[in-house]
């Protein structure tokens, strides 16, 4: 081979911007072995070690650990499987740091208690499974594994996309969070109970068409600004309470009422309105219609009626 075809190692540093040091080191260790060696006893290399070098230093900026890159300089890996196994621990990472992220601008927003501090901080740090199961536990202590609850509790899942948005990663931490809550919890577990068949003398259940009900019945009067304690009010509350009770099988009286005003003070929670709202913007999903203002003046007309 010609001498003017081989390079010193200064040489080939100055070729590859690779620091004399990190060549030695490579060197050293096989993956850059010199080609040839002048009289006096140094190294030298040539094109096929520039492109080499080059290599190692690219999977290096990539990431990759020396192991790795040996085994792909030496054949016994493929490089395109290496770059998707990398790219896909990449993937891992931005979605890590995405979501680390949105809790420090949480954090920054809103100040923080030491304590949820540290709870967010371990939130970041969960993977995608361990978030997915931060959920299901919450849906297990609420609704358990009644098979009546299953299609609820689909809805009710938050899934957050593979690019999601810096407002959906802010909207799953608060909503995670929120699921900590045991107080909120123990509403929600209310709330299911009441959506299952009455059980005990008169009770009066919480059935899935009651809030549609309110919603077609109650919206128009809440939107043209009817008085929940006027006269107006008797007739929409007197259609709803009738309807309702044939719905359940149950006498319309006081009890009904006072029931009912039972029922929806529990479910205008406004921590669940939240989860609402919060797990829409996760799941991309149109924001939910405000219930609280029907649900207050439904609220206030039965109390009144009752």
């Amino acid at each position: 081979m010609n001498d003017d075809e081989l390079y010193s190692i200064g040489e080939l540093a100055r070729r590859t911007g690779v620091s004399v040091k990190t060549i030695r080191f490579y060197s050293d260790r096989g993956l850059v072995p010199p080609t040839d060696r002048s009289p006096a006893g140094y190294r030298r290399y040539d094109l096929a070690a520039v492109a080499r070098l080059d290599l190692i230093r690219t999977l290096r900026e990539l990431g990759l650990d020396l192991t790795t890159v040996r085994r792909v300089l030496d054949h016994e890996i493929a490089l395109s499987d290496v770059a998707a196994a990398h790219a896909e621990a990449l993937t891992v990472q931005i979605r890590t740091l995405r979501l680390r992220r949105a809790i420090l601008t949480a954090v920054s927003e809103r100040g923080s208690t030491p304590e949820e501090l540290n709870l967010m901080h371990r939130l970041a740090r969960l993977s995608e499974a361990e978030r997915d199961r931060l959920i299901g536990d919450f849906l297990d202590t609420v609704f358990g594994d009644d098979p009546e609850f299953a299609a609820i509790r689909r809805t009710l899942t938050a899934e957050l996309p593979d690019h999601p948005t810096t407002v959906q990663l802010k909207a799953w931490v608060e909503l995670a969070e929120l699921s900590q809550d045991l107080g909120f919890r123990s509403a929600v577990r209310q709330m299911a109970e009441d959506y299952q068949a009455g059980r005990g003398p008169r009770r009066v259940p919480l059935r899935p068409g009651l809030v549609a009900r309110i919603r077609e019945q109650v919206g128009p009067a809440v939107r043209a600004g009817i008085d929940p304690r006027s006269p107006e009010a008797d007739a929409v509350l007197r259609s709803l309470t009738a309807d309702y009770a044939a719905a359940v099988g149950a006498a319309d009286d006081d009890h009904l009422r006072a029931r009912l005003a039972e029922l929806l003070q529990t479910a205008n929670d406004p921590r669940w309105a939240q989860y609402l709202t919060l797990l829409a913007t996760i799941n991309g999903w149109a924001a939910p219609e405000p219930l609280a203002p029907i649900y207050d003046w439904t609220i206030e007309a039965l109390r009144r009626a009752g």
